[in-house]
């Protein structure tokens, strides 16, 4: 498996497998089938509302808990929640996750941001990032934190290339891990022709294309599928490489289309809503 090195000199996969949107028993099964095949890194969140199932998957898929890498995210209303990372680590099921993240710029951000870099020195998170964090919040986080995140989360494909944003991520060394790799809904990120070309000139699905682009821009990317032929068919794009002038062509398609618009009446919402926590 290819490794991203972090600013804090720890490393991460490329590619893992992402849990957004699934319910719980297809998580667990995502999880547990993925680390089967190959797979070393699972993202989650708090408001997946299936961190449970995701630690479950990873303990019956007999892989050893050092060899996966695992983030997870706190959400707005857990932020002032003295007890967020623990409660987030038991449902897990771990003692540290390898990356955790606050997941919106919304409600008292800087107080969930300072619980992260408590659980940064405290060794129950072995990294640090943060997720939606664009423009001025990510400006005002800069004068504000006193550990460096080691990754952000945003919606990155060959349609949106987070430019402007990549510019500050490489000042810090900042990693950037994609959510919406292969675009959205309407299909047309997948049908373009130059996809079609390369992955006939590799053997691979238009998908199998964009995924490898990703993780040769440098970013962990991290499809999710309840799928299983879908998801070994995502893991299988390190036996290719896309050349310099392949990647200048697809360099041509970033138009700064992106398929998720936040507004700040989200943010309001977001930071009153509250994740339910039942056993599921």
């Amino acid at each position: 498996m290819e490794k991203i090195i972090l600013n804090n000199g720890n490393t991460c996969p490329v590619i893992g497998i992402g849990t957004f949107m699934l319910t719980p028993a297809d998580a667990e099964n995502s999880v547990r089938e993925a680390l089967k095949m190959g797979y070393s890194m699972v993202d989650t969140a708090n408001a997946y509302v299936n961190e449970r199932a995701v630690g479950r998957g990873i303990k019956d898929s007999g892989i050893d808990r050092k060899e996966v890498f695992l983030s997870t995210k706190l959400w707005p209303s857990e932020y002032e929640n003295d007890n967020a990372v623990d409660e987030t680590l038991e449902r897990l099921g771990v003692d540290y996750v390898d990356l955790l993240y606050i997941h919106q710029p919304a409600g008292n951000w800087l107080a969930g941001y300072r619980q992260l870099e408590k659980a940064y020195r405290e060794g129950k998170a072995k990294a640090i990032g943060i997720s939606n964090f664009e423009g001025k919040y990510m400006e005002e986080l800069q004068t504000k934190w006193e550990i460096i995140p080691q990754f952000i989360q945003v919606e990155a494909h060959p349609y949106y290339t987070q430019q402007e944003l990549r510019r500050t991520l490489d000042q810090y060394d900042i990693k950037l891990m994609s959510w919406y790799p292969l675009g959205h809904g309407d299909k047309s990120l997948l049908e373009e022709p130059i996809f079609k070309e390369l992955g006939e000139k590799y053997g691979k699905t238009s998908a199998q294309v964009i995924l490898r682009w990703h993780t040769q821009m440098g970013f962990a990317v991290i499809p999710g599928s309840k799928n299983v032929d879908h998801i070994r068919d995502n893991l299988d794009i390190l036996d290719f490489t896309l050349t310099d002038e392949e990647m200048e062509e697809i360099a041509k398609m970033d138009k700064g289309l992106r398929y998720y618009h936040r507004t700040d009446e989200q943010l309001l919402q977001f930071a009153g809503w509250q994740p339910s926590y039942e056993e599921r």
